[in-house]
C-alpha cells in the first residue's frame, strides 16, 4: 500500500472507528485523528439515557482507554480545523499548525440546530450533542422541578423519559401531529404517545415556540406561539441536526444535504474521503442519496474506508438500523420505513412488545420492534437479503419473524 499518512477530522464514533479499523486491517503508516473536544473519544448515544441517569459514568462512555491510542500510535490532537488545503494535501487548524496527509477522511459530523427565538441563550437552555452538554444538565437535574422539551424527536423523548423518572414535571412541545413522525410509523408513534402520557409527560402537537423567558439570565417559562406560556426551570431542544459540511464546502469539494460520496464514501477529490453523520450516499435502501444519523451507519462506513484504503474496495451496502431507549421501552428499527403503504403488527400492544413490519409496493422495507429483540434480529437478516415477505403471510395468526427468517435462510432471493 502506497499510503503513509492518514489525517483523520472528527474524533466522533465515525472517526474513531476508521482509525480504529485502519489498524484492525494492518496499516502501519502514521494516523493523526483530529477532535475539537477533550480526553479520548466517546459514545454518545448514552448521554441523553444512561448518563443522565447515572447509570454509567465517562469511563464506560469511552470507546478505548487512552493507552489504547498510545499503544496503537494513534496520534491525538485537540483543536479545530481552519482550512484544508488540498493543492498541497494539508490540514490547516487554527493554532496555524498544518497536518500533511496523503488520504483525508473527513468525519466532522452534526451539530443541533438551534431555535432562533428570543432567549435561545439563557442558563437553562440546552442542546444535547456533547459531554459538556449532558454534564451542564446532570448538574441541573437535582434541583430542576419543570422541563420543557422541543421536538418530540428520539433525543427529546429520550430526555423527557429521564426528567419524568426523576420526577420532574415533563411538558414537550412537537410541531407535527405525532411522536418521531420522521423515524417510525403511526402505530409505533401511538405505542410511544401512550407510554409518554402514562409516565406523566405531555407532549402538545401542533405547538410552535415564540420565545423561551427568563429572570436575572435563567430561563422561567416558554412561550407558545398562542400566546400560552409553559413556567419551566429547565429547557432541552431537540429539533434535528445539521450536517457539518463548511470544511468541505470551503474546500471546493461538493456538498449537498452533507458531504456528497459516491458508493465507496470517496468525495469529489479521490485523496479525501467523508463517512458518519455529514455525509449524503447513494444507498441501495433508498430510491435517492440519503444522510443517516447513526452509530450503525458510522460505524460501517468507517470499516468500508478502513479496507479501501488497505486495498480491498467495496461499496457500501450495509442495512440501516437504529435504536431508541426511552424508560422501560426499547425501540430498535431495521430498514427505512419512508413511504411504506401497508403495515401488519405483530405481539401484543396492551402488554407494549410489539412489531410493526413495514412494507412498500408488496416488498417488506423496515421493522420497528418495541422490546423484541429476536424480532430486530430477524428482521435486519431478512430485509438485508431482501428475504420475500407479504402482507398477507405476515397477517396469518400465529406469524413467528425469528422462525421465519430461519426458515428461509437457504431460500432467499
Amino acid at each position: 500500500m502506497s499510503i503513509k499518512t492518514i489525517v483523520i477530522i472528527g474524533a466522533g464514533q465515525a472517526g474513531y472507528q476508521v482509525a480504529a479499523s485502519l489498524r484492525q486491517e494492518g496499516f502501519d503508516g502514521a494516523i493523526t485523528l483530529v477532535g475539537d473536544e477533550p480526553g479520548v473519544p466517546y459514545q454518545r448515544p448514552p448521554l441523553s439515557k444512561a448518563y443522565l441517569l447515572g447509570k454509567v459514568g465517562v469511563a464506560a462512555l469511552r470507546f478505548r482507554p487512552p493507552e489504547y491510542f498510545d499503544e496503537h500510535r494513534i496520534a491525538r490532537i485537540q483543536g479545530s480545523v481552519a482550512a484544508i488545503d488540498r493543492a498541497n494535501h494539508q490540514v490547516v487548524l487554527t493554532s496555524g499548525e498544518k497536518l500533511g496527509y496523503e488520504h483525508l477522511v473527513l468525519a466532522t459530523g452534526a451539530r443541533n440546530r438551534v431555535p432562533a427565538v428570543p432567549g435561545i441563550d439563557l442558563d437553562g437552555v440546552f442542546g444535547l450533542r456533547s459531554l459538556a452538554d449532558a454534564d451542564g444538565l446532570s448538574q441541573r437535574l437535582g434541583h430542576a422541578k419543570r422541563a420543557v422539551v422541543i421536538g418530540a424527536g428520539f433525543i427529546g423523548l429520550e430526555f423527557a423519559a429521564v426528567a419524568a423518572a426523576r420526577g420532574m414535571s415533563v411538558d414537550v412541545l412537537e410541531l407535527g401531529t405525532r411522536p418521531m413522525a420522521r423515524a417510525v410509523s403511526t402505530i409505533t408513534s401511538k405505542v410511544f404517545d401512550q407510554a409518554h402520557a402514562s409516565w406523566g409527560v405531555h407532549i402538545h402537537y401542533g405547538q410552535s415556540l415564540a420565545a423561551i423567558h427568563g429572570t436575572d439570565g435563567h430561563v422561567t417559562g416558554v412561550q407558545l406561539a398562542s400566546g400560552e406560556v409553559l413556567p419551566a426551570d429547565l429547557v432541552v431542544y431537540g429539533i434535528g441536526v445539521l450536517p457539518n459540511a463548511e470544511l468541505a464546502s470551503e474546500a471546493g469539494l461538493a456538498v449537498n444535504n452533507g458531504i456528497v460520496v459516491d458508493a465507496q464514501l470517496l468525495t469529489s477529490d479521490p485523496a479525501v474521503s467523508a463517512i458518519g453523520d455529514v455525509v449524503s450516499f447513494p444507498s441501495s435502501w433508498s430510491p435517492q442519496p440519503i444522510r443517516l444519523e447513526s452509530v450503525q451507519n458510522a460505524v460501517d462506513q468507517a470499516k468500508t474506508v478502513a479496507a479501501r484504503l488497505m486495498g480491498k474496495p467495496t461499496s457500501y451496502t450495509a442495512l440501516p438500523w437504529f435504536w431508541t431507549d426511552q424508560g422501560e421501552f426499547k425501540l430498535q428499527i431495521a430498514g427505512l420505513s419512508e413511504g411504506h403503504d401497508e403495515t401488519v403488527v405483530l405481539g401484543s400492544l396492551e402488554q407494549h412488545q410489539i412489531s410493526v413490519l413495514c412494507f412498500r409496493a408488496g416488498r417488506l422495507v423496515a421493522v420497528e420492534s418495541c422490546n423484541r429483540p429476536a424480532d430486530h434480529m430477524a428482521a435486519r437478516k431478512l430485509i438485508a437479503r431482501n428475504t420475500r415477505l407479504s402482507a398477507a403471510q405476515a397477517a396469518v395468526a400465529g406469524f413467528d419473524l425469528k422462525a421465519f427468517e430461519a426458515s428461509t435462510r437457504e431460500t432467499s432471493g
